[in-house]
This record gives structure tokens, C-alpha cells and sequence, in this order.
């Protein structure tokens, strides 16, 4: 997910940035140091496509709402973004999740799955390339440890990606308890109460509205959509 990336190029470009200013950025002033020109036109190729890079898109500005409050909570954020614009990366989710914590993930493994998932569509060699990219990813994220053996770790939640998480169930149309029982947030792995004590912490600090009375939750993103992002999200609630 280009994580080390990502965070130099948000380091280096204002919250109101548009997409050009992105490009800009990595093609034209080399912000992420790469040593030719066409490396730096696929670099913002590839964020462009992991991220969006355009405050148009909720999921983006969401993400760049949240991502300067704290370094620690960045890589699950990233992640999250990643997952909802990468399918194949997003398909890789259960088989990551499925495993228990401690358990080993060797890449032959990884490729035997998506051979399975995918049947014939990648040759030996982009499919040992991909497996180790998507192994990059979920280590990267804190999913996966270790360098040439991966295995299963537990990633450590901030109440900053909890709000992305239970944002983007909300995009999906869920509210109230369905949000919190989402696939989103099985990627922090934790207790209810756990979650619900991030969501209280993350309302503290003004990131979301949380609140829970006589166990009905209620979770709210004030100005995190517009009028009409708005009214298509509420479409969507009456499908899902």
C-alpha cells in the first residue's frame, strides 16, 4: 500500500491539495525522491489508485481529515482506504483474518489462495509477485509480523482508524449497532466493549458523535458528507 510513501506525500502537501497538486508533487518536484521520471509517474499512478488523492472522494477526505492526528493510527487507516478501493487486495481480507494470531502466513500459502480465488488469472510469476505484495501490505498495516516468515499479529486500534472503520459501514448504509458489527471492524479484532470504548474516545475528541443509551447506539459524522453524498448513502441503507 505504499505506506512510507503515502506518508511523505502527505507530509509534504497541504489538506486542501487537489489532485493535480498530488501529481505535481511526485512527478514534477519528486517529493518521494524516485530516480527517474517514469518511476515517479507510476508511483502517482499507484497512489492515485490505492488512495484517490481527491477531496471529491468521501473515503479520501475522511482519510485526510484523520491522517495528521496521530502517526501511530496511520497504517491501519491506509489499509482501510486500500480495502475499499482494491478489490483483489480486499478479497485477500478472510484468508488474512482467518488465521490465528501467531499462526504462520508463507507466501506459498498466500498463492495458493488466490490461485483458488482466481483460478487461472495470474502466471507463476505475478502470482509470487502479488502474494509478496499483499504480504507487504497486511505487515505494513500490523496484521502480519516478521520480514521473510510472516506471521498472524494483532494490530493495535486508535480511536482516529476506529472512525474510519465505522465510517466506511456507514457508506455501506449501516448505522446504529450494525455498525460496529461490521467486516470493517473485524480487522482490530476486538471485544465490543473494546470498540465501543474507542467510538466513546474518538466522540470525545470531536471525530464522530457517539451515543449509547440504554444499549441503542446511535453514530453520526457531522460534515464528513455533503447534502446529496448524503441522500445516495441513504439509498444504499434501504438495499443493505
Amino acid at each position: 500500500m505504499m505506506l512510507e510513501d503515502f506518508r511523505v506525500l502527505m507530509a509534504h502537501t497541504p489538506a486542501y491539495a487537489t489532485r493535480a497538486d498530488y501529481s505535481a508533487a511526485v512527478v514534477d518536484d519528486n517529493v518521494l525522491g524516485k530516480p527517474t521520471r517514469k518511476a515517479r509517474e507510476l508511483a502517482s499512478r499507484h497512489l492515485t489508485a490505492l488512495y484517490a488523492l481527491d477531496l471529491a472522494n468521501p473515503i479520501f477526505r475522511a482519510l485526510r481529515r484523520l491522517w495528521p492526528l496521530d502517526v501511530a493510527a496511520q497504517p491501519l487507516l491506509a489499509l482501510a482506504v486500500a480495502l475499499a478501493r482494491d478489490p483483489l487486495l480486499r478479497s485477500t481480507q478472510s484468508f488474512i483474518l482467518g488465521k490465528s494470531l501467531g499462526a504462520p502466513v508463507p507466501r506459498e500459502e498466500t498463492e495458493a489462495f488466490l490461485e483458488r480465488t482466481y483460478p487461472g488469472r495470474f502466471t507463476p510469476a505475478s502470482l509470487k509477485s502479488f502474494a509478496q505484495n499483499v504480504a507487504g501490505t497486511w505487515t505494513a498495516a500490523g496484521l502480519l509480523h516478521g520480514r521473510v516468515r510472516k506471521t498472524r499479529s494483532m494490530v493495535q486500534p486508535h480511536p482516529e482508524s476506529v472512525t474510519l472503520l465505522l465510517f466506511l459501514g456507514y457508506l455501506e448504509g449501516r448505522t446504529g449497532q450494525r455498525l460496529f458489527s461490521s467486516e470493517w471492524m473485524s480487522l482490530i479484532g476486538c471485544s465490543p466493549d473494546e470498540i465501543e470504548a474507542l467510538a466513546n474516545l474518538a466522540s470525545h475528541r470531536g471525530l464522530l458523535v457517539f451515543m449509547n443509551a440504554g444499549g441503542v447506539k446511535e453514530v453520526r459524522f457531522p460534515d464528513y458528507l455533503s447534502p446529496e453524498e448524503e441522500r445516495i448513502r441513504q439509498e444504499v441503507s434501504h438495499v443493505i
